[in-house]
């Protein structure tokens, strides 16, 4: 039972058992209900621009944080290795002052960010580019937190900007979840151009179901006073 139960450990299914979260979804389902979809829309819309519109290059060298994904024995899968190309190709040209891998363990023997970065050394890493690790982090969320503790370690309370390498799909909820930690954050898309099958559109599907979720959580926690709920990304 408990094989069966640990992928529900990871990402959002592993606040199930939390009652803000529990009292989150069901403000989020009435919110979609007395809104009949429209909201889910426009955050669905809100996924697909961004998506559709972010850049490969950065807009400014800086710190480039690139977000990891459940491994496969033990190596980066493919929308993993997409993201780690990009951030290769963009540490090779120049436009990145250091890369910071961002995930912990996802069910074998090495983390997320430790299988990036030896798959980048196998590529071919450039020396003079810092490539550094935040390996205890096991979903978005946390990846962002750890790595403003980490570079509040480096450069004090005043994060430098940083830009956010990713899938296209995920780089909505990513941006939504920097800001809302006080990043100043720039999406960079993995994918050279926004893919359109079906697998790609289920999962921009899913990301604004979870971006509305967050969201809608957040203004409610906010009308409420709930300073608890709203501290969870803060």
């Amino acid at each position: 039972m408990s094989g069966l139960l640990k992928p529900l450990r990871r990402g959002v299914w592993r606040y199930l058992s939390d009652r803000d979260i529990l009292l989150a979804a069901l403000v989020t389902t009435i919110v979609f209900v007395g809104s009949l979809g429209l909201i889910y829309v426009a955050h669905a819309v809100g996924v697909w621009r961004l998506a559709r519109h972010s850049p490969v290059t950065p807009p400014r060298r800086g710190t480039m944080l690139v977000f990891g994904r459940r491994l496969v024995d033990d190596r980066p899968e493919h929308d993993f290795i997409g993201r780690l190309t990009r951030a290769g190709n963009n540490a090779r040209s120049g436009h990145a002052d250091r890369v910071l891998l961002l995930g912990g363990m996802s069910g074998g023997s090495i983390s997320e960010a430790e299988a990036g970065r030896r798959w980048l050394v196998e590529k071919g890493w450039p020396d003079d580019v810092p490539l550094l690790l935040e390996q205890i982090s096991i979903d978005s969320l946390e990846n962002l937190r750890h790595a403003r503790e980490l570079l509040r370690h480096d450069a004090g309370p005043d994060l430098p900007a940083v830009n956010l390498v990713t899938s296209r799909y995920h780089l909505a909820r990513c941006m939504y979840l920097a800001r809302r930690l006080g990043f100043d954050a720039s999406p960079i898309g993995a994918e050279a151009r926004l893919p359109l099958d079906r697998r790609y559109v289920l999962r921009m599907l899913m990301e604004a179901g979870y971006l509305m979720w967050i969201d809608t959580g957040m203004r409610w926690a906010a009308l409420i006073g709930n300073h608890r709920m709203a501290a969870r990304i803060s």
